[in-house]
């Protein structure tokens, strides 16, 4: 019985749906602030369903378009953890965000607040679980 896409993956079940080793997952996690999988005593890993999408996005980031582990912490640095994310969905570009529409509402009261990494991070992954939910809405929406 195959598990559900909302179902929390262990590393070998991420890695193979990856196409990437156990250990590269691992190594990751040490160069990648931002991907944390759940982990439970004993230190087993369980990847949620956005974090699968996190990890997606630097796979193509680094093996797709070529960027170096700097590249990518800089995109997260200076984009954030949506654009990382995009980067896995494809070149639909669904899940960037608009830098342009944001600096256009300068009357919006949240312009130009910042906030801290770990709140932004948290914001990230809520956001996307959010677009992974609406890439499988959309899906479903175009089926004959």
């Amino acid at each position: 019985m195959a598990k559900g896409p909302n179902a929390f993956r262990t590393i070998s079940e991420a890695a193979e749906e990856l196409g990437v080793p156990q250990h590269v997952l691992r190594f990751w996690e040490t160069k990648f602030s931002f991907i944390r999988p759940m982990k439970r005593a004993g230190g087993r890993r369980f990847y949620r369903p956005q974090d699968i999408a996190v990890l997606n996005g630097v796979r193509v980031l680094l093996h797709g378009e070529g960027l170096t582990i700097k590249g990518v912490q800089k995109l997260h640095r200076d984009q954030g953890l949506s654009h990382v994310i995009a980067a896995g969905l494809g070149s639909n570009g669904s899940a960037m965000l608009d830098a342009d529409a944001d600096a256009a509402r300068p009357n919006d009261p949240m312009h130009g607040f910042e906030l801290a990494d770990e709140a932004r991070d948290r914001l990230a992954f809520a956001l996307g679980d959010l677009e992974v939910v609406k890439a499988h809405l959309d899906g479903l929406l175009k089926r004959p």
